[in-house]
């Protein structure tokens, strides 16, 4: 849970930039690619990412009107790229603009629940996070290597002249 604007502005800085470099694999060729039938393609949880920010943010009383939660996933990547740079943008704006310190300890329903602001802040960064893990295993499968986001992947182990911790 953040307390503090500063805080949370340090942490979104450096995941949306994360996040930024996983969708920047995203390719029109590998947006369909699914872990099994019947569950969400690439598109559609990249997607999910991107519309959840307004879509959570709204619950909150911000208004965020880049991207519309509803909206179905687009089939390029570039669409989904810059929809979620767009997205991060705005909602950094209507913080730094609309809320305090203060503000974060204010309580909104959220899906049947009341949470502080900074918690819900802290649960979109977690979010997105248990979401990218997801699309780095869909992206491996689409035989797309994948950049580091909490340390370095395999592949860039080995650009840094380094072996790969065994496991």
């Amino acid at each position: 849970m953040f307390h503090r604007l500063e805080d949370f502005f340090k942490a979104y800085e450096y995941r949306a930039a994360s996040t930024a470099k996983i969708l920047g694999r995203l390719t029109d060729a590998n947006l369909g690619q699914r872990i099994a039938p019947n569950h969400r393609a690439l598109n559609e949880i990249a997607w999910h990412v991107v519309t959840s920010i307004p879509e959570m943010m709204s619950r909150t009383g911000l208004s965020l009107s880049s991207v519309a939660p509803g909206s179905p996933p687009p089939m390029r990547a570039a669409a989904i790229q810059e929809a979620y740079g767009k997205a991060t943008e705005e909602l950094a704006a209507a913080v730094r603009r609309d809320w305090t310190d203060a503000t974060l300890a204010q309580a909104d329903d959220m899906y049947g629940e009341k949470w502080p602001r900074g918690l819900t802040l802290a649960i979109l960064i977690h979010h997105e996070i248990h979401h990218l893990g997801q699309m780095t295993v869909l992206l491996r499968q689409a035989g797309q290597t994948v950049p580091g986001t909490f340390g370095p992947s395999q592949e860039e182990w080995t650009a840094y002249g380094m072996q790969p911790p065994a496991y």
